[in-house]
């Protein structure tokens, strides 16, 4: 029998292993991103290529498979585990005579559901634009209803042209937007960075935990659910940290494999706040069996945006499901780089207290004395002799 989600379209995913060592994982990734999504999936077809065909990108064999699969549990909609060019989704719709996106779709459409602030809608709205703005084929004149309609052809436009106009027109006033929430949001920075307040910013791959954490933190009762994206909009709160007073908290949107480059660019606003903290706590599913390749895939986005020299702190999160104790490691120079515990559990939560506690002391202590030197450098490592 195949899932059933109330109220979700039907829905075939198509994944074509093509010799990526992470395909068993990204496979799974899919089925949870259409289980977060709310789509009942009646089916799942696999298939090995050594490179994608240009046209159907599956090879007409294939193609002809999942438009068996589509036909036989009445789907309304196959999404294919990988980025798809327009040419190859309008071909893939044609012989399917059903509606194909790839995951950038599937994974904007998750994060148009989630957004509630309006600034994550503008964002994700802008990210949609960017994407969906290379598909021109079709259906778009229903942007022109935001404006009135009548009279705002050109002289000479085509259908398309005016379209590409009217998506440039929507871009831009987006783009406005978002410039005067940032302004907003450098002032709120400048002020806490007169207060000598220290800001600590969560991040993460997608479901590791970081609103767990945030929420047990903060005392708060921020949005948490064991499903992709189920946090989007950034959410700031103080914290009091015995014998070192107040610091700022900021809980971020995770990050996944093939995490579209439009949604991190028009992301990059909320994403400043990482940039710009004094500490990032790297929060990691201990529990996954692909964790190593999630650590990398954070750090790799978090150089995208310009976020790798913030000094970072691993936290092995969620403990309580598998073999071990919670506990600090440290590096050769004796500097805190793992901290293990379980934010759900509790267990390990006073070693991190104790060690922010450390951090902000050390940064009140360097911004009290008036050190010019930037925050974010790290002192020369010396290795503890033998």
């Amino acid at each position: 029998m195949f899932e059933r989600h109330q109220g979700g379209d039907r829905v075939v995913l198509a994944s074509i292993d093509m010799g990526d060592l992470d395909y068993v994982e990204s496979l799974t990734e899919l089925k949870l991103l259409a289980r977060s999504a709310g789509l009942a999936i009646t089916g799942v077809v696999e298939g090995r290529r050594d490179r994608p065909d240009p046209a159907l990108f599956a090879g007409s064999g294939k193609v002809e498979e999942i438009a068996g699969v589509v036909r036989g549990t009445d789907a309304e909609l196959v999404i294919f585990n990988h980025a798809l060019s327009p040419a190859q989704e309008r071909n893939l719709e044609r012989a399917m005579q059903c509606r194909v996106v790839d995951r950038t779709t599937l994974i904007l459409d998750i994060f148009a559901r989630r957004a509630k602030s309006a600034e994550g809608i503008l964002q994700v709205e802008l990210a949609q634009l960017a994407h969906l703005s290379t598909r021109l084929v079709r259906g778009w004149t229903h942007l022109e209803r935001q404006k009135g309609g009548i009279g705002l052809r050109g002289p000479g436009e085509t259908q398309l042209e005016t379209d590409r106009r009217l998506i440039g027109n929507r871009v831009k006033l987006l783009k406005e937007r978002l410039a005067r929430t940032q302004r907003q949001r450098n002032v709120q920075r400048r002020a806490r960075s007169r207060r000598q307040v220290m800001s600590i910013s969560l991040v993460g791959y997608t479901n590791a935990g970081k609103s767990t954490l945030f929420n047990v933190l903060t005392h708060e009762r921020t949005y948490v659910a064991d499903q992709l994206f189920a946090t989007l909009d950034t959410t700031t709160r103080q914290v009091w940290l015995d014998g070192a007073g107040q610091v700022v908290v900021s809980d971020t949107v995770g990050f996944i494999t093939g995490l579209p480059h439009t949604l991190v660019e028009s992301f990059r606003a909320t994403l400043e706040e990482t940039r710009q903290a004094d500490l990032l706590l790297h929060v990691v599913d201990n529990a996954s069996p692909v964790k190593e390749r999630q650590i990398l895939e954070v750090n790799r986005v978090l150089k995208e945006i310009g976020a790798d020299h913030v000094p970072q702190i691993l936290i092995y999160n969620k403990m309580d499901l598998c073999a071990g104790e919670p506990g600090i490691e440290f590096d050769e120079c004796g500097r805190i780089t793992a901290i293990r515990l379980s934010a759900q559990t509790g267990m390990g939560l006073a070693l991190l207290r104790d060690t922010l506690a450390d951090q902000a002391r050390l940064f009140l202590h360097t911004a009290r004395k008036g050190d010019t030197t930037e925050q974010h450098e790290q002192p020369v490592c010396q290795p503890v002799a033998e």
